[in-house]
């Protein structure tokens, strides 16, 4: 995957024309105009139900469906429909300045590209499953909602135009939601509702797939090195009993386990050396640097 991801940056540097312009902006307007013709036709859906991703019709002739299939809104309630499209808008554009429209373009037509895949693969394998709700936006918006979360984690917004909030927060909900339909898939044994979601947003984890690796390698070497330290103290405090005549000793109040054999006393991680503290004193003290 990060030969892929090496390859992509590779392809948007070669090809600085490779983009479209406003692709954000193209997006939601025609979001907006596809749901105001919903609410004059039949149904409450004529429009998207003309224009949605439906494998079955796009082999019948009716190809236009695999790009117009953008432009299902993604909520179908108004209110929703508005606030969903202005944040996505809102960070589309700051990822757009944050990578050059090439790439921004890649991603998103990347991202596309993945949900129609998989809507024709699913109708191929199970035509009993209607793949037109896995090509749809709305799992691309998504892997551009944890891109964005990845690269600006603590960027400040109003939820619901009120709570502050910062954007990584945000992303954990999303990431815990999402991780709970995958976990309530597999218990129903739903193998295809699990796949779908992680193959939609694959394109997230192509871009990103260095940035996810070198954060868990860089979490390894801190949960190691945490242990080396407290293996060093434990060591260090062996030394003291033996020099001291005790094993732990508060370092602020100076109370021992020989003093107090029944106290538990605990190291510090915060702490730049190896400090003990008593249980009075070990959430309250000042860290030392």
């Amino acid at each position: 995957m990060n030969a892929i991801s090496n390859w992509i940056d590779r392809f948007c540097y070669k090809h600085p024309r490779f983009y479209i312009q406003h692709l954000m902006l193209i997006i939601i307007v025609g979001q907006i105009i596809v749901f105001l013709l919903d609410m004059f036709s039949s149904g409450g859906s004529g429009c998207s139900n003309l224009i949605s991703f439906a494998p079955y019709y796009i082999l019948h002739g009716q190809v236009w469906r695999i790009v117009t299939f953008v432009f299902v809104p993604i909520n179908s309630s108004p209110i929703l429909l508005i606030i969903s499209l202005y944040f996505y808008f809102f960070i589309g554009r700051i990822l757009e300045r944050e990578w050059g429209v090439v790439k921004f373009t890649v991603f998103i037509l990347l991202g596309a590209v993945l949900n129609i895949i998989i809507g024709f693969v699913l109708y191929v394998l199970f035509p009993s499953v209607s793949p037109a709700v896995t090509a749809s936006m709305h799992y691309v918006f998504l892997s551009m909602f944890f891109a964005f979360a990845t690269l600006f984690p603590n960027m400040q917004v109003l939820l619901f135009f009120i709570i502050p909030i910062k954007i990584k927060w945000l992303a954990w909900i999303d990431a815990a939601m999402f991780a709970y339909t995958i976990i309530a898939s597999l218990v129903q044994r739903d193998f295809v509702g699990a796949i779908v979601p992680l193959i939609a947003i694959l394109n997230y984890f192509i871009f990103f797939w260095p940035t996810i690796r070198d954060s868990f390698r860089r979490m390894k070497y801190r949960t190691s090195r945490q242990t080396i330290h407290f293996k060093h103290a434990a060591n260090q405090a062996r030394q003291n009993q033996q020099q001291r005549g005790y094993l732990h000793k508060c370092a602020v109040c100076g109370k021992t386990d020989t003093d107090y054999p029944d106290m538990e006393f605990r190291y510090c991680s915060k702490c730049n050396g190896y400090y003990c503290y008593c249980p009075e004193h070990i959430n309250n003290h000042i860290h030392i640097d």
